[in-house]
């Protein structure tokens, strides 16, 4: 049986900015309490150490999370290019790493070819993935160094916003799947440093983008129809991205 519904008259999106430190679940639960137990849902996790971006979907709208969820996607990620972390980011046992002499910026932007169109792409072993029927960041709690076979993933363009050692900052369109996380560990493996993500903001999915987001704290009781923008229909939810300049 599926959750009741006790808003009816809400459907529609609401644009999340998901502030640093709230996992996903936790917008929806706000959003819940804000619409008086609506039907809410979202189109795609953001880790909590992530800000930016997050589709929630209230009531009839729900039924195109999956087409959001096919949505192209642009983030802003911060890499630090001088340390290693078990979970490819600031949650882990984050190790340092020394290199001769830091890279160029024209060796970091010759190595970003390699990372772009179809590639086979390692999960974080901290990640939600199911191996063996067990989720893989469970696995790794206990010690156990799950296996993580490569996936196949879409990175539709990557560029350097800005770079001052140990720290590079990237601009990153993709497809769904893309762990970032594994995308800041292999650049770094690529060009002899280390690399793990130390921030990271999604810009876009799809037509929505942060000017058209809000704080959870902003939404409060009553929530009416005029809050949502409308239901988009299956082709307009997985328009991608326009390219980022």
């Amino acid at each position: 049986m599926g959750v009741r519904n006790h808003r009816p008259d809400l459907n529609g999106v609401i644009v999340i900015d998901k502030p640093l430190g709230w996992t996903s679940a936790r917008v929806c639960a706000h959003l819940r309490w804000a619409t008086e137990r609506a039907k809410v849902g979202h189109a795609g996790t953001l880790d909590p150490l992530a800000t930016g971006v997050l589709l929630c979907c209230l009531g009839r709208a729900t039924k195109v999370i999956p087409h959001l969820m096919d949505a192209g996607k642009t983030y802003r990620a911060t890499v630090d290019l001088a340390a290693t972390s078990n979970t490819d980011d600031l949650e882990g046992d984050v190790t340092p790493v020394t290199v001769a002499a830091p890279p160029s910026r024209d060796a970091i932007e010759a190595a970003l070819p390699d990372f772009q169109g179809f590639i086979m792409q390692r999960p974080p072993a901290f990640s939600a993935i199911n191996v063996g029927g067990k989720r893989a960041y469970k696995l790794a709690r206990e010690g156990k160094a799950p296996e993580m076979k490569p996936r196949p993933v879409r990175i539709d363009d990557i560029r350097i916003e800005s770079y001052d050692w140990p720290e590079v900052v990237l601009s990153i369109n993709c497809g769904k799947g893309t762990y970032i996380r594994s995308l800041a560990r292999d650049l770094g493996s690529a060009i002899g440093t280390g690399g793990m993500l130390t921030g990271l903001v999604r810009t876009h999915v799809g037509p929505y983008d942060l000017s058209m987001a809000q704080t959870p704290q902003s939404i409060t009781r009553p929530v009416t129809p005029e809050h949502l923008l409308p239901i988009p229909d299956r082709e307009a939810a997985a328009t991608p991205p326009a390219p980022q300049e």
